[in-house]
């Protein structure tokens, strides 16, 4: 990766150990973006936090970026207000839809107050079905279970 990939963001699946949240990540501008619909901080989860920032400062060294040059402690999280969860089963849904709408946009930087597109405080039965039938639709189509 070089600088023209500055605005490259990678989606990181992360489950903490019972609860699944989304990690939009560029490593070049070393900017992580935090989605939880459980509205917890990082600081929940201080594993994650010490794992994904010496994955950026891997990164960081493979690239030959002097530490000098960017503080050791440059990696900036960004919470971002997203819609919450009303129970404790659809974490996993919700971090796919999270994940489907910033590609549905085609948006390389992720508000704080998420997209305005799908802003919202919850989501919908509906929606949340929604992506579960896309979820599904997508295992039948790489014919997972068969």
């Amino acid at each position: 990766m070089d600088n023209k990939d500055a605005e490259k963001l990678f989606f990181i699946p992360f489950n903490t150990g019972g609860h699944w949240l989304l990690l939009a990540i560029n490593p070049i501008r070393e900017i992580v973006h935090y989605l939880d619909s459980l509205g917890n901080d990082w600081t929940t989860y201080p594993d994650m936090k010490v794992l994904i920032d010496t994955v950026l400062q891997a990164f960081r060294a493979q690239r030959d970026i002097q530490t000098s040059r960017r503080g050791a402690n440059s990696i900036t999280w960004i919470k971002v207000a997203c819609p919450q969860q009303r129970n404790q089963i659809d974490c996993g849904y919700f971090m796919l839809r999270f994940m489907r709408d910033t590609l549905a946009l085609g948006r390389l930087k992720i508000p704080t107050d998420y997209f305005d597109e799908f802003k919202c405080a919850f989501y919908t039965k509906d929606q949340v079905d929604e992506i579960k039938e896309e979820w599904c639709q997508f295992m039948i189509e790489l014919n997972v279970c068969s």
